[in-house]
């Protein structure tokens, strides 16, 4: 049987539509916004515009975008919304694959809503207090803490978030009790932290590491089972007597849902690219940040088996859903 003209072009027409979709990005003079939940200054905000700048030779221009609130949902419900065309996209820290044990009524589903895209980065949290503060070491602080249950207060950038859980995580396994204060974003913790209006913190390394080296803020220990290689004369916490302990955040890039799997691998395979190139590793090191280097599967996976994972933690903290 002879096709007609319409049956020998839809497949080609078709074939085209996936062609553009997969190069959207790369090809578009519409500019690529990247969504940072957070306030600007903090860690996530640093990462995505390292990443951005270097992406904008490929892509053209690329916006950073400062939308906070609500533990990182408020910025993340703006990109599940926009269409899954690779032109607004979502970088944002752990509180993504925590929010869905933490927040009660979250209006999305984590795991469906959104397209994993890249792992951006893998940094290491440090214990930091203020220089007025008596405690010179972890084990001074958990001394103080243990002989004035409840007397010392830390930050951290909301609910849930890799700091605060860090801190709970610290609580259990030194059984000190501190009080938790929430701030809404790293930003302003940060700065209540340098003004000592709170005197302990345990925040990521880019965040905060300009400030140890002026000696605005001093470093007990890093979270990490080995040193970070920009703050080698800082010890692990394991090294400073809480055996074992270890709690590293990670960034990630996501897009919509139902984005095309062409423009998701495209997108993967490019920013990854970036990521290993000598000015990301040399940027990212500064901060004690470690690349990503994932593809989108694999990502995905791994996404998934975060949620599930920090399910079970904020379970057995009993850190209560809002």
């Amino acid at each position: 049987m002879r096709k007609t003209l319409k049956q020998v072009l839809m497949p080609l027409v078709a074939a085209l539509t996936l062609s553009v979709a997969a190069t959207a990005t790369a090809q578009s003079s519409k500019p690529v916004r990247i969504i940072v939940p957070f306030p600007p200054g903090g860690t996530t905000d640093i990462l995505a515009r390292d990443v951005a700048n270097q992406l904008t030779p490929k892509w053209g221009t690329v916006i950073v975008e400062n939308k906070a609130g609500a533990s990182g949902s408020i910025g993340s419900q703006e990109v599940l919304r926009a269409a899954p065309d690779g032109h607004t996209l979502l970088l944002t820290a752990t509180h993504h694959v925590i929010n869905p044990s933490l927040r009660a009524n979250l209006p999305y589903d984590t795991k469906k809503d959104f397209t994993s895209l890249n792992l951006i980065a893998l940094v290491p949290n440090v214990l930091v207090v203020h220089p007025g503060f008596p405690a010179k070491s972890v084990m001074e602080l958990v001394k103080m803490a243990k002989e004035k249950p409840g007397s010392i207060s830390y930050g951290s950038t909301g609910i849930g978030g890799a700091n605060h859980l860090s801190g709970e995580l610290f609580k259990a396994m030194t059984g000190i009790d501190m009080q938790h204060v929430p701030y809404k974003g790293a930003a302003p913790a940060l700065n209540d932290l340098l003004g000592g209006q709170i005197p302990v913190m345990f925040d990521s390394v880019p965040g905060v590491l300009q400030h140890i080296q002026a000696g605005k803020l001093r470093a007990l220990g890093v979270t990490t089972k080995k040193r970070v290689a920009s703050l080698p004369d800082v010890p692990t916490i394991d090294e400073a007597g809480v055996k074992g302990f270890e709690a590293t955040a990670w960034f990630g890039l996501y897009g919509p849902g139902r984005m095309p799997v062409e423009l998701a691998n495209r997108i993967n395979r490019e920013v990854n690219e970036v990521l290993a190139t000598q000015a990301i590793k040399e940027r990212f090191a500064k901060f004690g940040a470690e690349p990503g280097n994932l593809g989108q599967a694999e990502f995905t996976r791994y996404v998934e088996a975060e949620i599930d994972k920090w399910s079970d933690v904020v379970k057995r903290a009993g850190i209560k859903a809002e």
